[in-house]
């Protein structure tokens, strides 16, 4: 979500919400019927025909604690004076519980491999009835707008920042498990846990590609900045090894030049990425990539992960039809020019109807299906998916 998606949003506050909803809800929910049959049908293909036995299986980890932003937020923001919140439909029309504060139309990310690792849905840090045993299943601390560094995003209001994420797992989180279990206990349930971490994309569509409202990108050159991220990143991971976590997922940040409100920006020609966006990501990458390599040799009683996010998404978006799509430069629901990238997705806004055809829901995150191939990537893929080795093997240690 950028500022101009705020502004439209301010404006959409004065009009009679309640009576809005009554006559737009019924026809966004008549509308989606057979879309919703279409799409479950292809998420339920490509879970079980891809990874049925990951489905299925029974529990292979003791918890999952994810740190991150609206990518893999749950709800967080619902919680928060916040701008950047998704707890309104059409967010969450495919969810079983609805909109619940996930900025797509069904499952996360981390909701997929959540449950091929035998863990259910993560409760969200911010929800007041995350307490006691509730948590031993994990503790979702994602926030929408949250960056690595703290100033990231500030201009959408409260959000929890990577290291207020890990404190809220080191204060509170901790604390409660600490009541349930002895310290021999708990360090076996933490070393049995795995941590999934999932920043970077704010801190440059909400921090650096935005010189209008923050210095960073006249301070610091792309290296020079990634290498700021990189450091800051480091900080965090350590202190959640020295928490007692030993299994980290680590993701890497996807083409952000590809993304619909890149593309509507008018950066790029017609059909194509903006490239300078894409460009200055690498460098965070492939860094993230050796640290993961670094952090594995230091800590030999750790596993560190690095998720090629970038490749696997770009797969998709460059060879759609081999992943069973056939929109990959379009939002399914926003407003704005061809690309659908201005303005994302406003409350009872009319979505597109083949949701299962589009890479993207919104103009910043992936649907629910594209989400089920990268989950998918992460638990089985090869070196090139999920380097040293994928979730799946790492569970198993």
């Amino acid at each position: 979500m950028h500022l101009r998606s705020v502004s439209v949003l301010l404006l959409f506050s004065f009009y009679s919400f309640h009576h809005l909803e009554k006559i737009m809800k019924p026809q966004v929910e008549k509308m989606v019927k057979i879309s919703n049959l279409m799409l479950w049908l292809w998420v339920t293909a490509t879970m079980t025909v891809q990874c049925s036995k990951a489905a299925v299986a029974p529990r292979q980890v003791a918890a999952l604690f994810v740190f991150g932003d609206s990518l893999v937020d749950v709800g967080n923001n619902n919680f928060l004076s916040s701008l950047a919140k998704a707890n309104y439909y059409p967010y969450g029309i495919d969810f079983t519980a609805g909109p619940s504060g996930r900025f797509t139309n069904g499952e996360t990310f981390v909701d997929m491999l959540g449950r091929m690792l035998g863990i259910p849905y993560l409760p969200a840090f911010a929800d007041p009835t995350t307490v006691g045993t509730r948590v031993l299943n994990g503790v979702n601390y994602a926030s929408a707008a949250a960056g690595i560094l703290d100033e990231t995003g500030r201009h959408y209001g409260q959000r929890y920042s990577l290291s207020q994420q890990v404190e809220n797992f080191q204060f509170i989180t901790l604390n409660q498990l600490r009541t349930i279990m002895n310290g021999a206990n708990l360090s076996q349930y933490l070393a049995k846990s795995i941590a999934i971490l999932v920043f970077g994309s704010n801190d440059y569509l909400n921090n650096y590609l935005l010189p209008s409202l923050y210095s960073s990108s006249y301070i610091y050159s792309p290296p020079d900045y990634a290498n700021l991220l990189l450091n800051r990143y480091t900080r965090q991971i350590l202190a959640l090894y020295s928490m007692g976590l030993r299994k980290f997922l680590i993701t890497g940040v996807g083409p952000l030049g590809c993304i619909p409100y890149e593309r509507a920006s008018g950066q790029a020609q017609p059909g194509r990425c903006v490239d300078y966006v894409n460009q200055i990501l690498g460098t965070f990458n492939e860094g993230l990539r050796s640290l993961v390599t670094q952090l594995n040799t230091n800590h030999p009683d750790a596993k560190f992960l690095y998720g090629n996010t970038y490749a696997a998404f770009g797969d998709i978006i460059n060879s759609p039809a081999t992943y069973g799509f056939s929109v990959a430069d379009k939002a399914c629901c926003g407003i704005g020019g061809s690309y659908v990238g201005q303005i994302t997705c406003l409350p009872f806004q009319m979505p597109c109807l083949n949701r299962s055809q589009y890479v993207f829901w919104d103009a910043f995150h992936p649907g629910e299906v594209a989400n089920a191939h990268l989950a998918w990537r992460a638990f089985s893929g090869s070196p090139t998916d999920c380097y040293p080795i994928n979730v799946q093997q790492m569970a198993l240690l």
